[in-house]
Formats: C-alpha cells, structure tokens, sequence
C-alpha cells in the first residue's frame, strides 16, 4: 500500500501531510490494473486491491458477489457513526479500455503537470484521492460529524445494470452523496446531468435477387436510413435534446435486397419531462414503407440529474471550503452520465465531479493533471469533517 513519510504539515503540527506523489503513487498502482466493465474477473482483481486498501481502515466491509457477468460491488463503513445516515461517497472501479491498452495505446507516463494512463482520469484518480482522505481522518485519530459509507461498482460504463438497486438503496439511507467523477473543463465540479435513453430499432423487410427481381425486395437498409435522419432531426439544441444513431447493422450479401436492419439510439434529455416526451416519440415510430416491419425497444437508462435547491445549498457549502483553499470552484451542467443520475433523482443532495481534473475521458489521450491531487484531496477531506 503507497504511504507517505511523516512529514510537518504546513499548519507545522507532526500530522502526515497531503502528499501529491503518494497520491500519485496510489492511482497509478490502481491504473495498472487494467478493469474494462465487461471483464469481471479483471474488476475483481481491482475490487480486492481496494478492500485490501480499506481493510486496515475499517472493519464494516460487505462484498456482494457480482451477477450477469459483471464483477463484484464493494461496501465499506467508517468505525464511526453507527447506522444512521451520513455521506456516501460513490465511486465505479470498471473502465473502457480494453485489457493491454496500457501497454501500447495509453502508457503510463508523465509529461510535466500530465500524468496519462487508462481510467486515470474516469476515474480510478477520483476513487483514490476519497479513500486517501478517508485514510487520513484514520491515521490522524479524527472523526467527522457523519458516517461515511463507500460504494464502489463495476459497470457503471455500461449503465450500471446490476448495481443501481444497490446504489439506490444506500442513497436514500444517506443524507449526502459525493461522485467521484472527474472535474470538468479545469475543476468544475458537477450539479446537474441530463438523462440518458438507449433504444434498438429492428426492421425486417422482404429480400429478393439484387438483380432479377430487384422490384420484389423491401429494403430493411433504406427504411433504416430514413429513420435515421427522422431521428437524428429530433436533436433540438436549444433544448439541450440530443439524438445519436451510434451503431448500424444489416444485410447480408451485395446481391440481396437486405431483409434486416438494426440500430442502436442514444438519446440525451434535460428533464424528466422532455424525457417523457421523447421516448414516446422514438417509441411510437411508424415505417415509411408500409410493406416493412418496425420494432422499436428501450427507454430510459438514467433520469436526469436536476440542479435543486438541496444541491445549491451543497454547492455553497463546497464553494466556501474550497475558496479556504484558495479555489475559485465553479459547477457545470453535463452531457454525460453518471450513478449520480440515480441519486440526485432520488431528491438526495448530490455533489459529482469531485474527482481528478483532467481531460481525454474515453480516448487514448486520458491523462489528470498532477496539480490538482492535493487541493481536490483537501476539498474532498473538507466535505467529510464538515457536513453534518
């Protein structure tokens, strides 16, 4: 396990420091055990890595093995606080990238204030710095006003499918809720997320001889095609809809009049009233050509993640430690999703986004950005000692 040497803090009492490099240290051990979501024996390699890390911590740890080809879901509780309802510090362990990313694509390395890695930045950096601050309430003797309780999951790339009852239950035992997602554009922190539809579209049409007998054929490809520019047309930016046919499949051979089309939809939505509305409107999708059979599946993944007055109010409380801090915290609204969505639709005050700062999320170029360890370590530290 990284330690830090016993150094003088600034405050010049003889507690161990915030150390950026023993920070560092810890998420690049973590970094290198590579975890893609649908690689269960992989997660759980990195699930025993960090029970072993919580272990000298706690004795309050519940494993609850994983199902449906998914790696195992990890439940840690501070000694402190008994059962009542605390801060739930919510982390994923899984990544995109497949196995041997990190020994070709994406090495580790460092380039000045960059430190790059597979799931450095989303966000194995994030996950670290909460169990290094949760690590030195321990050492230091201190406990917060609340409990803390930990859940780390291994899908949540992939929609959180077996786990979201589990992260839906320990939120509304709990009064708070920090995602350690990473910071957005320089160190913004997360308050509000849109909602996120998947859907599959099927159409079956009639094949026949590309050639001999062409007029006989119904296309599945090009009733596909018109649905597709149907649905990418519902993108409203003004009303921050998105639609997005991301995957295609269909056809067979050249010379046959294809039978059969799929596509997979992504459907991105503001509020939970837009999200009423445009699933009816992917779901209750006709043909084009009456001779060809639609089916259209799916809805919502996760709700939408609003901004409330509970969260502004959390929002105030993590600016004002963080200006003690010397940080200008500033929040932002996010495309993307997170377990947070589950949470903050539940009405229980969620803070996301408190990880790592950083860039590249997904991509070959994902790197955190070294400076921001300590100070994002010491705001997450704040949060614990702080709400009550």
């Amino acid at each position: 396990m990284p330690t830090d040497a016993a150094r003088t803090n600034p405050a010049g009492s003889n507690e161990p420091r915030i150390d950026a490099e023993a920070i560092l240290e810890g998420i690049l051990e973590w970094v290198r055990i590579e975890s893609p979501s649908h690689d269960a024996e992989a997660v759980n390699r990195m699930v025993d890595r960090v029970e072993s890390h919580m272990r000298p911590l706690t004795s309050r740890i519940q494993r609850t093995p994983g199902r449906d080809g998914f790696g195992d879901i990890l439940t840690v509780r501070s000694e402190w606080g008994g059962d009542g309802p605390g801060i739930l510090v919510l982390s994923h362990l899984d990544t995109v990238h497949p196995i041997g990313t990190i020994d070709d694509i994406l090495t580790v390395r460092r380039e000045g204030d960059r430190v790059y890695g597979p799931g450095i930045y989303d966000m194995k950096g994030g996950a670290y710095l909460a169990w290094y601050a949760f690590r030195h309430l321990v050492r230091t003797g201190r406990e917060t006003p609340l409990p803390i309780t930990f859940l780390f999951v291994p899908e949540e790339e992939v929609g959180s499918p077996t786990s979201r009852a589990a992260i839906e239950a320990a939120a509304r035992t709990n009064r708070y809720v920090l995602v350690t997602e990473p910071a957005r554009d320089g160190g913004k922190i997360v308050t509000a997320r849109k909602g996120l539809a998947n859907f599959e579209m099927t159409v079956k049409g009639r094949p026949s001889h590309a050639g001999a007998r062409h007029q006989d054929g119904r296309s599945a490809i090009r009733e596909m095609a018109r649905q597709i520019l149907r649905l990418e047309d519902m993108t409203d930016y003004e009303r921050e809809i998105t639609v997005n046919v991301g995957v295609v499949s269909g056809g067979t051979v050249t010379n046959v009049v294809p039978a059969e089309c799929r596509s997979m939809i992504d459907l991105r939505v503001p509020t939970p009233e837009a999200a009423q509305e445009m699933c009816a409107r992917v779901l209750g999708l006709t043909p084009f050509d009456p001779d060809v059979e639609l089916e259209v599946t799916g809805g919502m993944n996760r709700p939408a993640y609003e901004k409330d007055a509970s969260i502004e109010a959390l929002l105030q409380h993590a600016r004002a430690l963080a200006s003690e801090l010397g940080i200008d915290l500033q929040d932002v609204k996010a495309g993307g999703v997170s377990d947070g969505n589950f949470t903050a639709a539940l009405g229980i005050p969620t803070l996301d986004g408190l990880g790592v700062d950083g860039h590249g999320a997904h991509s070959h170029e994902e790197h955190l950005l070294f400076s921001s360890l300590e100070p994002r370590t010491r705001l997450m530290l704040g949060l614990f000692e702080t709400l009550s």
